[in-house]
């Protein structure tokens, strides 16, 4: 599929497309006139980058974690490393300390909208 038909499904803009590709993280071949072709597990694998990009991981380390992802699955495969371990150990605690923080957010507002609702 070209660039325009994997933006429409996975719901990426082009630019993304282009910027994953640019930083390793999604391949595609090229037509003869010059045009990207995607293959169709295409569309898993930018949906987990979205998805590794909104925890918050940088393109760097979703570049080391999807040789680590099963496209058809999801699942982690053999070529994990105990240092890509570690990496991830430490990203899912930042992850929990942002979670922690939103839950202390939403228990202050809750707070000030119960405030708001007293009679006056």
């Amino acid at each position: 599929m070209r660039i325009g038909e994997l933006a429409r499904r996975t719901g990426v803009s082009v630019r993304s497309l282009r910027y994953y590709e640019q930083q390793g993280l999604l391949h595609s071949d090229r037509t003869p006139g010059g045009h990207r072709e995607y293959p169709e597990r295409a569309v898993d694998r930018v949906i987990r980058i979205q998805v590794l990009y909104a925890a918050g991981l940088n393109s760097r380390t979703i570049d080391g974690i999807l040789p680590c992802i099963h496209d058809a699955d999801g699942g982690p495969n053999e070529s994990t490393t105990e240092t890509l371990a570690a990496e991830l150990r430490i990203e899912r605690e930042r992850i929990d300390r942002k979670i922690e923080d939103l839950l202390r957010s939403r228990e202050i507002l809750d707070e000030v909208i119960a405030t708001a609702a007293l009679p006056a």
